[in-house]
């Protein structure tokens, strides 16, 4: 994919699938501007990808999504778009059991998040008329999970958000889309497995490509999305999901 030349803010670039942004982004020609809560990880994730520059970054702040835009762009001498990959699971329990402070915190982090991010970057974007944005929401967005009650409806309402965004925001030729991963192999993803939160057969079993997925593949869509080869392309929440929002079915899907 060709993204030579372009500006790219990476939020949650630390780790997982926006570390791995990061290295694509870069191995297709961007220059990259990293951010994180992650002190010394952000540092080493900007050396590995000799990004033009890192900032720690509490995206539920709105001040420092301020200065993270400002930052970005003296840094690399403009902005043309932005990964907006900051985000944490939820706790997996019960609605009358979960604490609501906990589930205020995970809203906060990104749906709250996201908006300042976008808003921020799209002042930028706004008044140079041009560039893209690509939000992380996710297939618990898209349908309901049971005991998933502030990740899922979080990330439903940043596909909406994009939308939103997408739609008030196309006149001035700034594009906003989204993507919505299902279980990718990541850190966050491996503590699920390790507290043994998710049943990895079972999800995998319900998974027409019968797999998790992998950084790179996200990545890649991500990466088209934010290029030139997108222009026409605004308000679109796309599934990486190996087909999990397809099945319908009951059950795990039969093999071929």
């Amino acid at each position: 994919m060709n993204l030579n030349g372009k500006k790219l803010i990476v939020t949650g670039a630390s780790s997982g699938i926006g570390y791995g942004a990061a290295q694509a982004f870069r191995r297709a020609g961007a220059l990259v501007f990293l951010a994180d809560l992650q002190g010394p990880a952000l540092h080493k994730a900007g050396k590995d990808v000799d990004a033009a520059g890192v900032a720690a970054c509490d995206v539920t702040i709105e001040a420092d999504c301020e200065a993270l835009a400002a930052c970005a762009e003296r840094a690399m001498d403009g902005i043309d778009g932005m990964f907006h990959c900051a985000g944490v699971a939820d706790q997996v329990a019960r609605a009358v059991d979960i604490d609501i402070d906990t589930w205020q915190k995970i809203v906060d982090i990104n749906l709250r998040g996201t908006f300042l991010a976008c808003r921020a970057v799209g002042r930028i974007l706004l008044a140079q008329r041009s560039g893209a944005i690509v939000n992380v929401s996710s297939i618990q967005g898209l349908g309901a999970a049971p005991r998933r009650h502030a990740y899922g409806p979080a990330k439903a309402a940043v596909a909406h958000l994009t939308r939103t965004l997408a739609c008030e925001w196309g006149g001035s030729s700034v594009r906003v889309n989204a993507i919505a991963p299902a279980y990718i192999d990541t850190p966050m993803v491996a503590q699920l497995k390790a507290d043994k939160k998710i049943d990895v057969a079972r999800l995998e079993g319900r998974t027409p490509l019968a797999r998790f997925g992998k950084v790179h593949e996200v990545t890649s869509a991500a990466s088209f999305l934010l290029s030139d080869a997108a222009s026409y392309i605004t308000g679109v929440v796309l599934p990486v999901d190996g087909g999990w929002s397809a099945f319908g079915g009951a059950g795990e899907v039969a093999s071929a």
